[in-house]
């Protein structure tokens, strides 16, 4: 199995090191192209108006001075065109992709082009409750039975798989559920104004959502419980139940 690795959080992310033992542990093919720098945040956004400069550190180790979707795209148009990958594993993000995260998510993103290119796309995120005490293996001790396990199975064209690992020791984690997409209080918003020294306005975002009291069976329940969340995510965002009525009004 040909595996390729992107992220969100860069080409030197103490993530992607747990990411490459994760993909060790499930083939000796493995090949890596992530951002050159952290792009959180960046959902599936393209560069179109700068020139995408790559980075060759191996045969198999690139970085892309781009975004998570570029990264993806350029590995599979242009740097393996013919190596086309079997799994595309993203991350693992150092934090979250919960409820309404995967909209922005960059981790997410990659694995949504990787799907859309079709070829089955896993995000792995950590969860952090302290900054400063971050269970990385948690997702490095369980993540490569999970995918074994979600590989025999046959997701559907347009699906990738959201893996989120609470924020606790393996010993500690409750258990593996499938989960919904949650959603979140986003009412926390911070918008810090400052003035550089020519006088002119600039603005820090500081978003931070808060969990609230997430629902049963949501990714954000799941997690909050000490369990492991896998969300099986759709690319097409079609709410079908309301094509009947629309053609009726517009019939």
């Amino acid at each position: 199995m040909r595996i390729l690795l992107s992220n969100d959080d860069g080409f030197d992310a103490p993530g992607m090191e747990v990411l490459k033992k994760i993909a060790f542990a499930l083939s000796d093919e493995v090949v890596i192209v992530a951002p050159a720098k952290e792009q959180s945040g960046a959902s599936r956004s393209l560069t179109l108006h700068d020139p995408l400069r790559i980075n060759k550190f191996s045969e198999t180790e690139y970085s892309v001075e781009g975004t998570p979707t570029d990264s993806v795209m350029m590995a599979l148009n242009y740097l393996f065109p013919d190596q086309k990958p079997d799994l595309i594993l993203s991350g693992v993000n150092r934090g979250g992709n919960l409820g309404e995260d995967v909209l922005y998510s960059g981790t997410v993103a990659a694995a949504s082009e990787g799907t859309l290119l079709g070829v089955p796309s896993i995000a792995i995120s950590q969860c952090i409750f302290d900054a400063d005490k971050i269970y990385w293996d948690t997702a490095a001790e369980m993540a490569p039975d999970i995918i074994r396990n979600l590989l025999k199975s046959d997701w559907g064209p347009g699906t990738l798989m959201n893996i989120n690992f609470p924020a606790v020791p393996t010993a500690e984690v409750e258990g593996i559920v499938a989960t919904r997409q949650g959603k979140r209080d986003l009412s926390n918003l911070l918008i810090d104004a400052r003035t550089d020294a020519r006088g002119r306005d600039y603005f820090w975002l500081g978003y931070r959502p808060s969990v609230g009291t997430p629902n049963e069976g949501t990714d954000l329940h799941a997690v909050g419980n000490n369990k492991v969340s896998i969300t099986p995510l759709n690319l097409n965002l079609t709410e079908d139940s309301l094509l009947d009525g629309l053609n009726k009004s517009f019939g």
